[in-house]
């Protein structure tokens, strides 16, 4: 197999190790918790020139720093090592996309068949669209007819690959209760695909009809420790043992070779897939999404290359990846719009974090479940839902202080603060999935990283495409093909 051009392999090695420098200036702020605002002075720790600009921005001002467009009227003065550090942030992320033409978030996807539609939110229907799209580039330029998706949950982009584009597929889902309801979703879509035969019930959209041929479920779970050939683990409530759709020891005898896909597959599942690629000639070839990058085990899952293994201070911290799961451009968007009140949750959870310190010393960040509609509540309602879950009486602490007041009113403060660290979050996700793409390159494997989902509903939008053949061919004009179909099924202007 060919190894990528000397040149780029050296800009994304080059690129990696520019990352890891800017991160290790901003260490403190890369790991600080906007939970621990008031409780350890986090504000007093910027320089003060970054106080007084950011103390005097409006919310639109800030959505600009993070790439917003640039707002009316008179804003801040910014320090010219503020304005660096954001140019630097951006300059050093990968791209994640223009968001899509349409004026909104897509609601039902038109281009899914109605019947594929059923039980999936419309982010889904978005995000297996493109997804199944590209995998149906990889199956013509691969030969190969056969996806495992693992990771399948209740089998959505399984379903749209078996039914919607008639390819084989097999589900791997280690939730034996994901894995059950996947199965019921298609034996209700053959019933009325039996009723039907199949074709659209609007014959102007011109889609294909659906095959009556379903995805086949195994129930198992991937352990990124084992070989490629040994992957398969008990799913939870264990089930009978499966043969492995990757083949290798007590799986696919016959050498036939498969497609491999995780959508959004967490923590580990993400760089196991790619392991298993890189070590069985039976995979050829892998397209990854993935998510929750908290749960990324540091090593193994983190660095996968030798290259980043080796550069300086290129450790991540719990928080730091946490923080690379935000949805930057969603977060933007709300302060563009002048400050939703939604901006007030993470000021009422930095409040409410003093109130358990106060009460409970050794009690640090403990977990709050969410407060639903937290924005829409005052503090006190808001922590007399909270402090119970941490097991602390509201009835024995003051919620109606001077110094909650006082700290309520440092909510423009927070605010700003957590922007700074949003500033940060792409960049860490950049770097993990460079590190990613350069384990792969070090293979001598053809791969790529772009963008498929629009960031503005799906924060997760950026694939790994990694093949035993060249890529041109699969990825030349999938933007801007997706593009034109955007603009075609947006409803017209009013």
């Amino acid at each position: 197999m060919a190894a990528s051009p000397h040149g780029t392999l050296q800009w994304e090695q080059q690129r990696a190790a520019d990352i890891v420098q800017l991160l290790s200036l901003y260490r403190p702020l890369l790991d600080a918790y906007v939970i621990d605002f008031f409780t350890e002075g986090l504000w007093a720790q910027l320089p003060p020139p970054w106080q007084t600009a950011l103390g005097s921005a409006a919310p639109p001002h800030l959505a600009h720093l993070l790439g917003g467009p640039e707002p009316g009227g008179p804003g801040p003065l910014w320090p010219l090592s503020l304005l660096a550090f954001a140019a630097a942030s951006r300059a050093l992320s990968f791209p994640r996309g223009p968001p899509g033409t349409a004026p909104r978030p897509p609601c039902h996807s038109r281009r899914l068949h109605p019947l594929l539609r059923r039980h999936v939110k419309p982010k889904k229907q978005h995000e297996i669209q493109r997804l199944g799209k590209l995998l149906q580039r990889l199956s013509q330029a691969t030969g190969c007819t056969h996806v495992v998706d693992v990771g399948a949950g209740q089998g959505h982009l399984s379903r749209f690959l078996a039914f919607g584009l008639g390819l084989s597929v097999t589900a791997v889902e280690g939730d034996g209760r994901l894995a059950t309801a996947a199965e019921r979703f298609d034996r209700e879509l053959l019933r009325e695909l039996h009723k039907t035969g199949g074709a659209s019930p609007h014959p102007r959209h011109r889609r294909p009809p659906l095959t009556p041929r379903g995805p086949q479920h195994i129930p198992g779970r991937l352990d990124p420790a084992l070989p490629w050939g040994e992957f398969l683990l008990p799913p939870d409530p264990p089930a009978p043992a499966a043969r492995n759709p990757l083949g290798g020891p007590g799986g696919a005898a016959d050498g036939a070779r498969v497609l491999v896909t995780g959508l959004h597959a967490c923590g580990d599942l993400s760089p196991a897939l790619l392991r298993h690629f890189a070590r069985s000639p039976s995979v050829a070839a892998v397209a990854s999404v993935g998510c929750c990058y908290m749960k990324l085990s540091t090593p193994p899952g983190y660095p996968l290359s030798a290259w980043v293994s080796a550069l300086p201070g290129h450790e991540l911290s719990y928080r730091a990846r946490e923080g690379a799961c935000h949805a930057l451009e969603q977060y933007r968007g709300r302060l563009a719009g002048g400050g939703s009140p939604c901006l007030r949750a993470h000021c009422y959870r930095a409040v409410l974090e003093t109130l358990i310190r106060g009460a409970r010393p050794g009690l640090r960040r403990p977990g709050v479940q969410t407060v639903k509609k937290a924005h829409a509540l005052s503090f006190p309602q808001y922590a007399r839902l909270g402090l119970p879950r941490v097991g602390l009486d509201p009835a024995s602490i003051p919620l109606d202080s001077d110094a909650i007041g006082t700290m309520l009113q440092q909510q423009h403060k927070v605010v700003a603060f957590f922007s700074l660290t949003l500033l940060l979050a792409p960049l860490v996700e950049s770097l993990i999935l460079l590190d990613r793409l350069l384990y792969l390159r070090e293979g001598g494997f053809h791969c790529a990283l772009m963008p498929l989902f629009d960031p503005r509903f799906s924060p997760r939008n950026l694939v790994l495409v990694a093949a035993r053949c060249p890529l041109g061919t699969v990825l030349a004009g999938l933007e801007e093909e997706e593009s034109s179909e955007d603009e075609a099924e947006s409803p017209p202007a009013q």
